[in-house]
C-alpha cells in the first residue's frame, strides 16, 4: 500500500495537462502505510491524526508541561494522594520552598522534641494528662510535691509534733525529697483544733533538704497543735 494515495490516475498515452497535475496533488490522501496505527491513524478525511493514547510520557520533553497549562481545578486530591503513612505535605524549611512530606509523630512523651514534625491529638492529650494535668496529688500525707510545667516545684503539708514543748519552740522538718537545685521561699502558720496561740510562727534555716519551723514560747489551749507549711524551689 502506498504511503500517499494519488488524486488522479493517468492512463498510458493520456495527454498531460496542468489541471490534471493539480488534481493529482490536491486530491491526494495519506495511505494506511503512512501511520503506525498505534500512536497515529488516518482519519475519514485522509488526514493523519494522533490517537488519544498516542501522547505518552516518553513523547513529552522534560519540563515541557508548564504551570499555566494546568487548570487549577484539575489539580485534585487524587492527583497528590500517594503520600507516605504518617506524613502530610508542608514546608518546615524556614523559607519559601516546594512542599515536602512532614512527619506526624505519635509519641506520648514527646521524646523527639522535634521542631519540624507534627503531633497526633492522642499524643498531645497523653502528654498533657501526664504533666500539666497532674497538678493535684492523689493523697495528702503531709509532704506533697508538685512540679509545674516551667520547672518550679511546690511542696506543702502539715506536721503535728509529738509533744507540746516541741511546738513551743522549733521543729526541724525534712522534705520527703530534696529540691534538685535550690529552695526559693517557704511559709508556715500555726495549726490548732482548739484555742488560739498568742504568738506568730515563722520559717528559719531554708535548705534544699528541709526547713526549720519556729513558734513562740507560749501556747494557749489544750488540744494538739502543729504547723502548716509551704515551700517553693526548683
Amino acid at each position: 500500500m502506498a504511503i500517499i494515495n494519488k488524486g488522479t490516475a493517468f492512463s498510458n498515452g493520456e495527454q498531460l495537462s496542468a489541471s490534471k497535475l493539480n488534481d493529482l496533488v490536491d486530491g491526494a490522501t495519506f495511505g494506511t502505510d503512512s501511520v503506525d496505527n498505534a500512536s497515529t491513524i488516518v482519519n475519514a478525511n485522509g488526514a493523519i491524526t494522533v490517537r488519544d493514547s498516542g501522547v505518552t510520557a516518553a513523547k513529552l520533553a522534560t519540563g515541557s508541561v508548564t504551570t499555566n497549562k494546568i487548570v487549577n481545578a484539575n489539580v485534585t486530591k487524587a492527583k497528590i494522594e500517594n503520600v507516605s503513612d504518617y506524613k502530610v505535605l508542608g514546608n518546615v524549611s524556614g523559607a519559601a520552598a516546594a512542599p515536602q512530606e512532614v512527619a506526624i509523630l505519635d509519641e506520648d512523651d514527646m521524646v523527639s522534641d522535634s521542631d519540624t514534625a507534627l503531633a497526633t491529638q492522642q499524643s498531645i492529650k497523653a502528654y498533657v494528662d501526664a504533666t500539666a494535668g497532674g497538678f493535684t496529688p492523689s493523697t495528702y500525707v503531709g509532704g506533697e510535691s508538685v512540679t509545674l510545667p516551667n520547672g518550679l516545684i511546690m511542696k506543702f503539708g502539715q506536721v503535728a509534733p509529738a509533744s507540746r514543748s516541741q511546738h513551743q519552740g522549733e521543729y526541724l522538718l525534712s522534705f520527703a525529697s530534696s529540691f534538685p537545685n535550690s529552695i526559693i521561699t517557704a511559709t508556715t502558720s500555726i495549726l490548732t483544733t482548739s484555742g488560739y496561740p498568742d504568738n506568730h510562727a515563722f520559717v528559719d534555716d531554708l535548705a534544699v533538704s528541709g526547713i526549720r519551723l519556729v513558734s513562740g514560747s507560749t501556747v494557749n489551749g489544750t488540744s494538739t497543735y502543729g504547723w502548716t507549711w509551704t515551700a517553693f524551689g526548683y
